[in-house]
């Protein structure tokens, strides 16, 4: 079965598949901030960091991660977006390595930073929602991670339209936090929704796809549904048949 947290603001996905796509920062901040950091030393960090962490080279990441760090609080001060997301990429690192308490202060600043810069409703915000609450899911504190996932959904809902593929994302991840539980009730209907928005928008022949198939069929198998679930398992198979 496949089953993928998915999607953080970082530049780079997680060692365990925590985030769905690279995520560039013109993509999560206003083109301006982005521009800001242009040709800058904090840019070329910021680059370094995602290499070495495609390599495998996770400790020099971390070393450059904590270098980008200080460059952006000097480069562009303590409350600028391109500084959140430095302290994002640093979070990051230190939950794949499980190092929670150090991952959680980095992810509580980042988001006030982006909340402060960019407003309550950016979505944005919402990727840093995100991230928070995949750390407290990891470490199965999920009372604290649903208001996160839900506000997070409501930011994107409004902010992008609801048959956006960020909403498709966060509609899986509060779906992954309710089937953690066992609550298969409330994570259905959100899978369902999530497969939808996927199909339409990205095909039905995308990657995505067949990840939000498979989510959907391990809720199947869990609640005894195993014709269903193989039926999706086979749909799923053929796609990334497609993809290879």
């Amino acid at each position: 079965m496949e089953r993928r947290p998915e999607e953080s603001a970082i530049l780079f996905g997680g060692r365990r598949r925590i985030s769905a796509f690279l995520v560039l920062i013109c993509l999560v901040f206003p083109a301006a901030f982005a521009q800001q950091g242009a040709g800058s030393e904090w840019q070329t960090l910021d680059q370094e960091v995602t290499e070495l962490y495609g390599a495998g080279k996770y400790e020099r990441a971390l070393a450059l991660a904590k270098k980008a760090v200080e460059v952006a609080e000097k480069e562009f001060g303590p409350e600028h977006p391109n500084l959140a997301a430095s302290l994002n990429n640093l979070a990051a690192l230190y939950r794949l390595e499980g190092q929670y308490a150090q991952a959680e202060l980095l992810d509580k600043r980042a988001l006030a930073i982006t909340e402060k810069a960019l407003g309550p409703d950016h979505p944005a915000v919402a990727t840093r929602l995100n991230d928070l609450a995949l750390l407290y899911r990891a470490q199965g504190r999920y009372a604290q991670a649903e208001p996160l996932d839900k506000r997070a959904l409501a930011i994107r809902e409004k902010a992008l339209g609801p048959d956006h593929p960020a909403v498709a994302t966060t509609l899986n991840n509060l779906a992954e936090l309710y089937r953690a539980q066992g609550q298969y009730a409330l994570a259905e209907p959100l899978y369902k929704r999530a497969l939808v928005i996927r199909e339409k928008v990205l095909g039905p022949d995308h990657p995505d796809v067949a990840i939000s198939m498979n989510n959907l069929a391990e809720l199947y198998r869990a609640t005894d549904r195993i014709r269903e679930a193989e039926e999706l398992e086979k749909q799923a198979a053929r796609i990334r048949a497609l993809e290879r």
